[in-house]
């Protein structure tokens, strides 16, 4: 998917409107509009970079899907838990989003004593 794709798929993970985002972005709607209509213009890097923070993710997942891997590389992780991210990182975009919200979420929360 590209950032038309992403950018529609966040939204709505986000449960925003675009006047939304344009408010806290401080991009024009018009202009968001305009990456979202179906001649799909590719925004510039301030632009998207102002868009990927009120969304709460990187211009990187904006422009493909993917994260940029912050941590260990993927092949340092157990076999399992390799399969695991492969299949997450090959679901739409909202589910990816939902999957990798909790995992981060469960990775986050303090062990009981």
């Amino acid at each position: 998917m590209g950032f038309r794709e992403n950018l529609k798929s966040q939204l709505q993970f986000s449960n925003m409107l675009v006047k939304e985002l344009a408010a806290r972005s401080g991009v024009k709607k018009k202009t968001i509009d305009s990456y979202l209509g179906a001649h799909g213009y590719t925004p510039s890097v301030e632009a998207a970079l102002k868009i990927a923070q009120a969304l709460g993710v990187s211009v990187e997942y904006l422009v493909t899907g993917r994260e940029i891997e912050k941590q260990r590389p993927l092949s340092s992780l157990p076999q399992d838990v390799q399969e695991i991210v492969r299949a997450a990182e090959r679901l739409p975009g909202k589910d990816r989003q939902i999957v990798f919200t909790l995992a981060n979420s469960l990775g986050n929360r303090q062990n009981p004593v």
